[in-house]
């Protein structure tokens, strides 16, 4: 069995997963690692049959595989068969309201994260800010205080030297320091290592239906403190998550209405992108079919993908027992109920091979369809292994224990997970997301660049025979073919990108997959940038009434500010005027050193904020003079064109010259770094270059795409995530 890979795939598995010797030279081929996760998952069936033919069922996993038809989390193809042995993927551990419960599940979090999981939390029981603390006569410093001690750890923490860890941060609606937690991202240097999400209850809905205030409820005593209407608090979640993408939504009340072991407790957190609602100190395995390959005749393989399914669900309970588990008690639980996550990548690849536009009732049929499918395939496949192995331990008070269910070997079985780089490997499009793009730029040795054509376009546009070098650069540089009318209409109608679909269409696809997965759905609902906030709340309530779990939205260009857009169907540069230099401004200079001497910068306001910044150099003239002068021309016109002085900050911080200087402690890089400094300095910008979210890949420089509810690199397979 030999696996055919793209050229993308071979480098992130290089680089992330292949086994590697002592000086960093790769040691296992590909084919070699997908043996190494069969032998060892497959060695679990001795535990419940010792004459088992493990040989015979590891081929089994290792065709999946090396076929691309299953692939399991990414923890999981990097640690099995290995000396660290974690394969799950995702967490929640518990934090009670005491300083021993908040710095021992730091110190659990460091643990999971070096292992090579992502973890969620509720901070949703610590006490609010400036309440009493009677063991020291204090007050407390309340949830987001602590948030960032676990924000500080994981930046600390580099799991297993491939990926550094991700969390999800989730508090409840209801909390009293619910305004600053919905604020707290607004600053974009603040957890970076956390996605954030509201719990939002069904009172809370309600009142909001009704335009009535609803009751903050102080955890520490149970009672009520205060009353706030309820839609002044979804007004600042709709504008913070226009803002920058965050907080998102997750309904906590009807994730725990389909919580499988209710017995055993309220459901309080999710894992970092969302899908997977789980207990306190558990984890859960989760891996992918690859739709794409799912096909024969130009149909759907529905034996091909029965059979998937059934391999997939006996692949990831095995994953259970040969999981070496980070702590005993997450062990204990996850071992309880035995959850796994079988999900799917490759849907929109498949809905291009049956000639299905994504953004129609067609697409969120076939989701429909394939989801009841696979969920119904995947509890079959759980009860037959159920009969042979036992049910879960806690199956006792389960919603599944009813005489129609007598056995159940897993609490849950489907999740629609993030796969952004097992899709790369795959070679499929990631999740349940439209393609990425048509044509990807990628980049290779010596800064050069090429383009790789997606593999189905390029088929179709052999078979019509208008593809040309001209038209792939022209697509290579618009992203959309949608204003391309050389290209047939067929074509346009179901090659569509991200921004091309409507958010409509977005959320319609993901509440297909929601009605038949009992978990949740890792989804990103794309916006253009100029969409309204009025936008976000149509879909916020929307999602609310389709039966999701939760949302995630992401305005396109709303954290890089860029001048640039996609509206739905081509580039258009938005365009701005600058507003006219009032008479007389008020401001502030600040001398800098720099390497070429004394730099007098100069910081002023009109009415309406920061609207120049101008700068001379004490002791010089000619080109050096005239460099300062258009920098600060062009400064201030972006200034007067609605441009925040972070954008700017941000294009100017960092530059350097060949004679960089040091004044108070920090080092001067040129003429425009300092008058970056001085323009954040008197601004008062919260702005960290070490700290901003990147629209660049950090590893790889490559586009990063908001996708399942995530940042994620197509090319070399970063996730901030995971």
């Amino acid at each position: 069995m030999k696996a055919t890979l793209s050229d993308n795939a071979k480098i992130v598995l290089e680089k992330r997963y292949l086994l590697k010797d002592r000086s960093g030279r790769v040691r296992e081929t590909p084919d070699d690692m997908f043996k190494r996760v069969a032998d060892a998952v497959a060695a679990a069936d001795q535990i419940y049959d010792p004459r088992a033919d493990v040989q015979r069922i590891a081929g089994r996993f290792q065709k999946m595989m090396s076929n691309m038809w299953f692939l399991p989390n990414s923890p999981t193809l990097m640690n099995a068969g290995r000396e660290l042995g974690q394969l799950a993927a995702c967490f929640v551990l518990p934090i009670e309201d005491s300083m021993e419960s908040i710095f021992e599940t730091v110190k659990h979090t460091a643990m999971i994260h070096k292992s090579g999981g992502g973890t969620g939390f509720s901070f949703s029981r610590i006490r609010p800010a400036h309440d009493i603390v009677r063991s020291t006569a204090g007050v407390s410093s309340g949830p987001l205080s602590f948030m960032a001690v676990f924000d500080m750890a994981t930046e600390t923490v580099k799991q297993g030297g491939t990926r550094r860890g991700a969390n999800m941060g989730l508090l409840r609606v209801d909390h009293p320091d619910i305004e600053a937690f919905i604020d707290v991202k607004n600053d974009t240097s603040r957890l970076n290592n956390f996605n954030l999400s509201v719990a939002v209850t069904d009172r809370f809905m309600a009142a909001l239906a009704q335009d009535k205030d609803y009751a903050l409820v102080n955890p520490r005593t149970g009672k009520p403190v205060l009353s706030l209407p309820a839609r002044r608090i979804f007004d600042k979640i709709i504008q913070s998550a226009w803002l920058t993408g965050e907080p998102g939504i997750i309904f906590i009340d009807e994730i725990n209405r389909h919580n499988p072991v209710q017995h055993l407790g309220a459901i309080e957190a999710t894992n970092p992108c969302g899908e997977q609602p789980l207990l306190p100190n558990e984890s859960c395995t989760l891996g992918s079919i690859n739709l794409s390959k799912m096909m024969k005749n130009n149909a759907v393989d529905w034996d091909r993908l029965q059979e998937t399914v059934w391999n997939a669900v006996h692949f990831l309970d095995n994953v259970i027992d040969v999981n070496r588990y980070p702590l005993p008690q997450i062990e204990a639980t996850s071992k309880q109920t035995r959850k796994i996550g079988l999900g799917i990548m490759g849907f929109a690849d498949l809905l291009i091979q049956l000639n299905v536009a994504y953004d129609s009732e067609d697409a969120v049929q076939q989701g429909e369809t394939l989801m009841a499918f696979i969920k119904k395939t995947a509890r079959a496949a759980s009860a037959a292994l159920a009969e042979k192995r036992g049910n879960f331990p806690a199956y006792k008070g389960s919603i599944y224990d009813t005489p129609d269910t007598p056995h159940m070997r897993n609490a849950t079985t489907t999740t629609i997970a993030p796969t952004g780089t097992i899709s790369i490997i795959a070679g499929a499009s990631s999740g349940i997301e439209p393609i990425f793009s048509i044509v990807q730029k990628r980049n290779v040795l010596d800064g050069q660049h090429l383009s790789d054509v997606h593999p189905l376009f390029a088929r179709a546009a052999g078979r019509k025979q208008f593809f040309t070098e001209e038209l792939k650069s022209e697509i290579a540089r618009r992203g959309s073919i949608q204003e391309q009318k050389d290209i047939p209409k067929n074509l346009r109608r179901i090659f569509k990108i991200s921004h091309d679909i409507d958010p409509e269409w977005h959320l319609k696809i993901q509440a297909a997959f929601q009605k038949h997965t009992p978990n949740a759905v890792s989804k990103t609902v794309n916006l253009p940038m100029q969409a309204p906030p009025a936008q976000v709340r149509e879909i916020f309530l929307k999602a609310h009434q389709l039966g999701c779990k939760g949302v995630t939205i992401y305005r396109y260009g709303s954290r890089q500010h860029q001048v640039l857009t996609f509206d739905g169907d081509s580039e258009k540069a938005v365009k701005i005027v600058p507003r006219p230099r009032p008479r007389m401004t008020k401001g502030l200079t600040e001398r800098i050193q720099t390497g070429c001497g004394k730099l007098y910068v100069t910081v002023n306001s009109d009415g309406e904020g920061v609207c120049e910044v101008f700068a001379q150099m004490g002791k010089t003239g000619g080109c050096a003079s005239s460099q300062i002068e258009a920098a600060g021309r062009l400064v201030s016109l972006a200034l007067r064109s609605g441009i925040q002085p972070d954008a700017i900050i941000k294009q100017l911080i960092g530059i350097r010259c060949p004679s960089p200087s040091w004044q108070n402690g920090k080092m001067v890089l040129s003429c425009p770094d300092a008058m970056a400094q001085v323009l954040k300095h008197i601004t008062r910008s919260t702005y960290d270059e070490k700290e901003a979210l990147p629209s660049a890949c950090p590893e790889c420089g490559a586009t990063m795409a908001h996708e399942e509810g995530c940042l994620i690199c197509h090319e070399c397979g970063f996730s901030k995530c995971s």
